[in-house]
């Protein structure tokens, strides 16, 4: 988002909202606006997906603070798998988002190894055992 700042505040479609992306969005997006801000990436010509992507994260939030939901009442997933899928299917996404990115900011070895851990998360063979690890829900 705040590399888009001045093409975002263009699209915005009044003074309200482009204060709003300067003073709120930017420096600190929150949850509930995450839909609609990735909706504006993508009108000013980021690759399609990452409204998909940012829904499947925003599933796996609640996820984390629901726990699985047999019923698909209070979470996505009914189970740890299935929330392991994703988890997957999304670091496969920030990968290459990344890898998109790097040229336009200033990159250094401790975001290099950032992003080949990532590599690695998403190497595990099958990969579900391995991310299962990952997703432990916050429940009590």
């Amino acid at each position: 988002m705040r590399l888009e700042i001045d093409r975002l505040v263009r699209v915005a479609k009044t003074d309200e909202e482009r204060s709003w992306l300067i003073n709120r969005a930017v420096p600190r997006v929150p949850t509930t606006r995450m839909k609609a801000l990735s909706q504006l990436l993508e009108e000013i010509g980021y690759a399609g997906g990452i409204y998909f992507a940012t829904s499947t994260a925003l599933e796996l939030h609640d996820y984390q603070y629901n726990g699985p939901d047999p019923d698909l009442a209070l979470s996505k997933f009914r189970d740890r798998e299935e929330a392991a899928v994703a988890v997957v299917g999304l670091i496969k996404e920030l990968v290459n988002r990344i890898e998109n990115l790097k040229p336009r900011i200033k990159w250094n070895d401790e975001l290099e190894n950032a992003l080949n851990e990532l590599r690695k998360a998403i190497k595990w063979p099958p990969g579900i055992a391995v991310a299962n690890s990952l997703i432990k829900p916050h429940v009590e």
